[in-house]
């Protein structure tokens, strides 16, 4: 299984982007899908996730109203909404999906995650 991550690119402070994940390769059943984001020089960061049961969403905290995960189960596709976007929120962004009852519990945990996308590139300027 391959996660494609896409819709990355250069943004305004106060701008908005929205970025895509589509899984490809053999289906998979999944547990939670997520995105994380690394900044140069700083660890992993989570984002946001959503439980493929009831499509429950947890958010970091820095993202907390003003992002927003969703996914087109019918397009097969996971999207991250980002609004009033900051320099802070510069950093290469990543789609993952975790299969198991770890995945779920510790979502916020990178170790958690079993696929990772090959991270696309967000770059606000002030």
């Amino acid at each position: 299984v391959q996660l494609q991550a896409s819709g990355g690119g250069l943004v305004q402070a106060g701008g908005s982007l929205r970025l895509s994940c589509t899984p490809s390769g053999r289906t998979f059943n999944y547990v939670v899908m997520g995105w994380f984001r690394q900044a140069p020089g700083k660890e992993r960061e989570f984002v946001a996730v959503i439980r493929r049961i009831a499509g429950r969403t947890f958010y970091g905290d820095s993202v907390k109203g003003r992002f927003t995960i969703s996914r087109d189960s019918a397009k097969n596709t996971l999207y991250l909404e980002m609004n009033s976007l900051n320099p802070e929120d510069t950093a290469v962004y990543y789609c993952a999906a975790g299969r198991t009852s770890d995945s779920g519990a510790y979502y916020y945990r990178p170790s958690s995650y079993d696929y990772w996308g090959q991270g696309t590139l967000v770059t606000v300027s002030s």
